[in-house]
């Protein structure tokens, strides 16, 4: 007997006639982008549901499930989507909808009305010039301007396991390692996040803010340290909250970046994070810090040495998907004129099925701080194109039709070291996808 399952928010209803297929499988086969960082394997939250109706036509849930919504305090109607299997009508409504919001969900992980001793490394940028901005422009064009910079630069954080803390006037707060990690990929996501700001302001003020005769400026600084997390805060209204000096340190090493000059200053316990000689470092300051007896010494930080994959690619993103209709009509178009025959894999809506593969590509680049999802995510891409009739020999077209796309999209934004990454990311998402047996 046929169910239909109705997803809000899209006005879209599917069938479903197939007790063996969860939420998420019923998605992917009907060209929903529907997240599920893990691949469907019940070790993430991003696949999560909310049923509007007809909860009881759905399975009890797993052990794991179980686990997950008692940790993350969800109430009876979320259900991870990869883990619920329909036996009657429902009605849901897809909770995350962008990988941007993937991060902030670590702040569930934080103790209630307590805070909790982490490592973590935290990141102040703050909007040069904004004073004089504020006074020699329109109330509507300083909004704009804002908002354009608080994405842009916030994405960044975003993409490399970071969450935006908060923002404070035109200053942005970005913490790393609030869910665990080592040292030196918390430093490292601190870093690389904070020389995708950079290259993101430079993107900005070349593109966007060009024709406003406007050029902004920013400074990052940022320490790693112990400090307490939790939700704190009135009974009623309580607010994640990171407290103690390792977050007060690292304004003050964000204010030293106008006196010295740099655009990015690390502390000597983020280079510590590091193995050596691992980044390009230029001058070296002494500062003085309120309370601090000693000097704090710290680095200006120009670049890494060798070339880093993920900023190489998250770089390239936006822009590369800036028209996602538009790339998604580029690539197929290639791929059709290389392999004609590949076409008659394509049976339904070729636009749903475009965005299905930019929804991919950028979950795959922000899922880079987490590679563990990722490689299950990729294994279980691959599963589910061998049932579509995807051969071995489909790869190498896919693969040259992508560079292609992604080299045309990017025009002059592009440089050799964008292309030379995607041609590796992309190798190593086809080898994890045809060796998706090998758990």
């Amino acid at each position: 007997m046929s169910h239909k399952i109705t997803y809000s928010g899209i006005n879209k209803v599917v069938e479903n006639d197939d007790e063996f297929s969860s939420i998420l499988d019923l998605s992917i086969a009907n060209q929903i982008p529907h997240l599920h960082e893990c691949g469907g394997h019940g070790r993430c939250t991003t696949c999560r549901v909310r049923i509007l109706e007809g909860l009881e036509n759905l399975n009890r849930k797993s052990q794991t499930e179980q686990e997950t919504s008692f940790i993350r305090k969800w109430d009876p109607s979320i259900r991870l989507a990869c883990q619920a299997f329909p036996h009657g009508d429902i009605k849901l409504q897809r909770l995350i909808w962008s990988m941007g919001e993937v991060n902030q969900l670590q702040t569930e992980l934080a103790p209630v009305g307590e805070a909790d001793e982490r490592p973590i490394a935290i990141l102040f940028c703050d909007l040069r010039n904004f004073t004089s901005l504020s006074s020699e422009n329109l109330n509507f064009d300083i909004a704009f301007m804002l908002n354009r910079f608080y994405t842009v630069l916030g994405d960044p954080i975003l993409m490399n396991n970071g969450i935006i803390y908060q923002y404070v006037g035109d200053e942005i707060v970005g913490v790393f390692g609030t869910s665990g990690g080592t040292r030196e990929k918390i430093c490292t996501d601190a870093i690389r996040a904070a020389l995708g700001m950079q290259y993101a302001l430079t993107r900005l003020n070349s593109m966007e803010l060009g024709d406003l005769d406007i050029e902004l400026k920013s400074g990052i600084g940022i320490n790693f340290g112990k400090a307490y997390i939790g939700h704190l805060g009135h009974p009623n209204h309580k607010q994640f909250s990171v407290i103690g000096d390792p977050v007060n340190v690292a304004s003050k090493v964000q204010q030293h970046t106008k006196s010295s000059g740099a655009s990015i200053l690390i502390s000597k316990p983020v280079l510590k994070g590091l193995p050596q000689n691992n980044l390009l470092i230029g001058k070296t300051f002494m500062a003085t810090i309120p309370g601090k007896e000693q000097q704090l010494e710290l680095f200006e930080l120009l670049g890494f040495k060798e070339m880093d994959l993920a900023l190489e690619l998250q770089s390239s993103l936006h822009e590369m998907l800036n028209d996602q209709d538009g790339f998604a009509s580029i690539f197929y178009d290639k791929v059709f004129a290389l392999a004609p025959a590949v076409r008659n894999l394509f049976k339904k809506n070729m636009t749903d099925q475009g965005r299905l593969l930019t929804h991919m590509l950028g979950g795959i680049v922000y899922s880079l701080a987490r590679p563990e999802h990722l490689a299950l995510g990729l294994k279980k891409l691959g599963e589910s194109h061998v049932r579509y009739g995807v051969i071995e020999a489909h790869y190498p077209v896919v693969k040259q039709a992508l560079l292609e796309t992604i080299d045309k999209t990017l025009g002059d934004q592009k440089t050799d070291k964008t292309l030379i990454a995607w041609n590796q990311a992309l190798d190593h998402v086809i080898d994890t996808m045809q060796n998706w047996e090998n758990e």
